[in-house]
């Protein structure tokens, strides 16, 4: 059993980084990227400004130069599986950029200078201001030196690569293919230092939206998430087994008939529907509950009572929208596993021999009963992460599933892959508990 579960935990990894490899590549190749919502909103403000100048049609509105920082930032200037290595932090990111152009003449800062124009370019270090004179030997750079002290920069751990006209030229008409003319473009030298930063070093990369880290933006949600994913989970058990066990007790009696009508009329109910009727109607019409959010604008000045009434109250309409869904297939599965042990020869044979129809219930045929249920207790481990798109999009609550739904609408790929990463990872942990607690609750389990 120990190299079964091993095995299985082995192969969460693989099957995390298959996940995480295809949405990274639909990202790339499906319409209204970063890049594009970049330049609508730069077109748009040229627009508004009446500044739109032609040599920046096909860049809408941004100049060549923030093209292809926003390239160098979103690492679409990479082909898509290394940036999908980067973004893993198997490979080393490049940072830091400077650019000079080698044979333009001048004052040297941006580039030229030197006993020979064409073969260098002179370049300042971003992070430490200093001017570097670049020099090349055809299409190899052969010193990098600063001008003030003559440091070479290369044994600093600066990198230098050599990018020809051409590949100016190529990257320019892969950015811009409806451009009818492609600019001239001279060799330059690029200084970047490495790092190794991604999802290997805990690293899920900043907002391309607002420019946060895409890990704090997560555990800021994971509590909102946490409280609702318990109390969902604490009720729907607590009510679901009890009433289960009830009904497969007084099956076809009134009890069972009128539970069964209640809570399918409450599982065929949508979540945000409901909602959006409790808002209207108990929010907005009759002022019985605040209409947004789970705290109210002052809750950090409350005493710690007052703080607990405002935070129950912002919680009781939401709550109801978790659960109105959740009860029927828990009872139902109950009910039906629990009628099926009840009538089985072994509980037969305990009731025909002496023991109590109590014992006999709770003693042999509810713990039998329990595993077909015990093989969902571990996905509870997802309410970590859990939440609705929609009951939190009505109600205007900060959790987790309205983080990614917000994701997907503005293309934030950042927090799309950082969002999928931690809930693709949590739903295999939690497939590989289940086959654990199955395992402990019927010993007749043994995995080969």
């Amino acid at each position: 059993m120990k190299s079964y579960f091993l095995r299985r935990f082995l192969l969460i990894p693989p099957t995390l980084l298959g996940i995480t490899f295809l949405v990274f590549a639909i990202t790339r190749f499906v319409p209204g990227g970063p890049m594009d919502r970049m330049l609508q909103q730069a077109a748009g403000s040229a627009d508004a400004g009446g500044a739109k100048k032609a040599s920046s049609d096909a860049g809408g509105g941004l100049s060549e130069e923030q093209m292809e920082e926003l390239e160098e930032q979103f690492g679409l200037d990479k082909a898509m599986p290394v940036a999908y290595l980067q973004w893993l932090g198997a490979l080393p990111r490049e940072v830091r950029l400077s650019k000079g152009e080698f044979g333009v003449t001048g004052d040297g800062i941006i580039g030229g200078g030197g006993d020979d124009p064409e073969n260098t370019a002179t370049l300042v270090l971003r992070g430490d201001g200093r001017l570097v004179e670049v020099k090349k030997k055809g299409d190899s750079i052969i010193s990098a030196k600063c001008r003030v002290d003559g440091a070479d920069i290369l044994q600093e751990g600066w990198k230098i690569r050599y990018e020809s006209a051409t590949m100016r030229e190529d990257r320019f008409k892969r950015r811009s293919q409806e451009a009818a003319v492609v600019p001239s473009y001279s060799p330059r030298a690029v200084a970047f230092r490495t790092n190794f930063s991604g999802l290997l070093q805990g690293d899920l990369g900043r907002s391309t939206v607002y420019n946060d880290s895409v890990g704090q933006m997560i555990l800021e949600r994971v509590p909102v998430a946490l409280y609702f994913g318990l109390l969902t989970a604490f009720i729907t058990y607590a009510v679901c087994l009890p009433l289960g066990i009830l009904k497969a007790l007084k099956h076809r009696t009134f009890i069972d008939s009128a539970s069964s009508v209640l809570i399918f009329i409450g599982y065929s109910i949508p979540g945000f529907a409901l909602g959006a009727i409790l808002l209207v109607h108990l929010g907005a019409r009759m002022n019985l509950f605040p209409l947004f959010g789970l705290t109210s604008p002052d809750f950090a000045e409350m005493e710690r009572w007052d703080q607990i009434k405002d935070l129950a109250h912002h919680t009781v309409l939401p709550l109801l929208c978790y659960l109105v869904g959740s009860f029927a297939m828990l009872t139902m599965m109950t009910k039906n596993n629990l009628m099926d042990q009840l009538s089985a020869d072994y509980v037969r044979t305990a009731v025909a021999k002496g023991v109590g129809f109590r014992k006999a219930v709770f003693g042999h045929a509810f713990r039998n009963s329990m595993i077909p249920i015990a093989t969902s207790m571990g996905s509870l481990v997802e309410i970590f992460i859990g939440g609705s798109i929609l009951v939190e999009t009505v109600f205007d609550i900060q959790g987790f599933g309205l983080l990614q739904y917000q994701a997907v609408i503005a293309r934030d790929v950042p927090v799309i892959m950082g969002t999928l990463t931690i809930a693709a990872f949590l739903m295999l942990l939690g497939k590989v508990l289940s086959d654990v607690i199955v395992a402990m609750v019927d010993p007749r389990i043994k995995f080969k």
